[in-house]
């Protein structure tokens, strides 16, 4: 089992190379940069996948809302300005909750921005900017864990150009962050 999850991971994450473009990377990274506000959504096995990319957004200097409720995350998007970007993350890019939300914040003017598993999807149809990463599926819902170890990837990657689009401020920012850190360890 440790050797097919294994395996898994490594193909979605070598996938990354031929998925991923670094001027698609670099074009999401000027349209997060850019906003004046991220709203991050995502449901189910994509939601750790959204804690950590906004708390990494945040550490760079980004205002950044992650709402877990789909509720919130309707209202949240209802509320986005031509002005944000809202990052869906879904595997499938096709979760009701995660769609809708991209839908009512691109009908508010928000830029969407859909990292997903698929090319086609109801999510890419209503996406400005997409970027794939993400396993074949597999039996057993070993893609799931392809998946977000992929997606993982692709937000480290998507910070650290932010971080080097952001100069000094994003700087800043994630020094105020390694000192929070640094606060709350023994």
């Amino acid at each position: 089992a440790l050797a097919a999850t294994l395996a898994a991971s490594r193909e979605a994450l070598d996938g990354l190379r031929t998925t991923l473009p670094p001027a698609r990377l670099g074009e999401a990274a000027r349209l997060v940069h850019g906003a004046s506000r991220v709203l991050v959504v995502g449901a189910g096995l994509s939601q750790p996948v959204v804690a950590d990319a906004a708390y990494r957004l945040r550490a760079v200097g980004r205002a950044v809302d992650a709402p877990t409720d789909p509720l919130t995350a309707q209202l949240s998007a209802g509320l986005l300005t031509d002005s944000s970007v809202c990052l869906a993350v879904s595997h499938t890019g096709a979760t009701r909750s995660t769609v809708d939300a991209a839908r009512r914040a691109r009908l508010q003017g928000a830029a969407v921005l859909a990292l997903t598993s698929y090319v086609r999807s109801p999510l890419t149809e209503t996406s400005d900017c997409v970027l794939v990463a993400g396993g074949q599926d597999l039996v057993l819902g070993l893609e799931a864990v392809a998946s977000r170890l992929a997606h993982l990837a692709v937000i480290d990657a998507l910070v650290q150009t932010l971080l080097d689009l952001g100069g000094d401020e994003a700087r800043r920012a994630l020094d105020v962050s390694a000192e929070v850190t640094a606060e709350h360890s023994y």
